[in-house]
């Protein structure tokens, strides 16, 4: 690994209620790598993300993003895709608004209508496949056409680091796809590193350098080949957990917390 890491985490642990999520946590995401967290509920993996934006105090151990601890990294080039959740139909927003908030949502009082920032706007949502949309309330939008643009927003500053947390939840295979596809292209157009939580493997695994596998307080990190095995998974549960390759897919069978399509069902606080 080499010191230019945009992200570096030096053993790590993290509490939560009085009870231990990981400990002893070592990793280092590499320019242009793709890195995916998997877990069943409860794991810690949305928690890791907001510890390296700063919004969760670590109980043990360091994270340096982009060359700064975290509490510095703020407003440094981190991108943040959270979770796919429907806007309000009465929101009093354009998918342009959404896009904008991620190019002058930093500046104080209202946002400027700038020629700049306007050029910006039209040019991250013609990237993210938004412009026949831009204008349209974002209320009315489907849940696709609403992830697109939340991609374009995190990609306002042209992040060297980009933190997505189920970014595919709730979107049928088409905008899975598609969103998939964005972030892959940023990542090797821009070299940027990619931590990307998920909770299905299966439609990013061709693009996926590595996995961090976390599970009850337990965690394994490796390439697809190495983790995804029923040897390595029976060990990291503790458990007979089997992994079966079936047309192109990943299908994990008796883990805990998990159900025979390897979905590990959880909410935004998935602690």
């Amino acid at each position: 690994m080499t010191a230019a890491a945009p992200l570096r985490i030096r053993g790590a642990a993290l509490e939560r209620g009085g009870r231990e999520l990981w400990a002893g946590l070592d990793l280092e995401v590499e320019p242009g790598e793709l890195v995916a967290v998997l877990g069943p509920s409860g794991s810690g993996k949305t928690t890791l993300l907001r510890a390296i934006l700063g919004l969760e105090r670590l109980s043990a151990g360091s994270i340096e993003a982009l060359g700064a601890p975290v509490r510095r990294a703020g407003n440094r080039r981190i991108g943040y895709i959270p979770q796919q959740r429907p806007l309000p139909r009465e929101t009093p927003l354009r998918g342009r608004d959404i896009v904008g908030l991620g190019v002058d949502g930093h500046r104080l009082g209202l946002p400027l209508s700038r020629k700049k920032d306007r050029a910006r706007i039209d040019e991250l949502l013609e990237a993210v496949g938004a412009t026949a949309f831009g204008d349209r309330p974002v209320g009315l939008l489907s849940g696709g056409e609403q992830q697109r643009l939340r991609v374009g927003q995190a990609l306002a500053d042209d992040p060297a680091l980009l933190l997505c947390d189920e970014p595919l939840t709730s979107l049928d295979l088409a905008n899975q796809q598609a969103v998939v596809r964005l972030i892959d292209r940023h990542r090797r157009e821009r070299d940027a590193a990619v931590l990307l939580v998920t909770h299905d493997i299966n439609p990013v695994l061709s693009r996926v350098d590595r996995i961090l596998y976390i599970a009850h307080g337990r965690f394994t990190l490796g390439t697809p080949d190495e983790v995804l095995t029923t040897e390595t998974l029976s060990g990291l549960y503790g458990a007979p957990v089997y992994v079966v390759r079936a047309g192109g897919q990943l299908i994990v069978v008796g883990a805990p917390d998990a159900d025979e399509a390897h979905h590990h069902h959880h909410d935004e606080d998935d602690a």
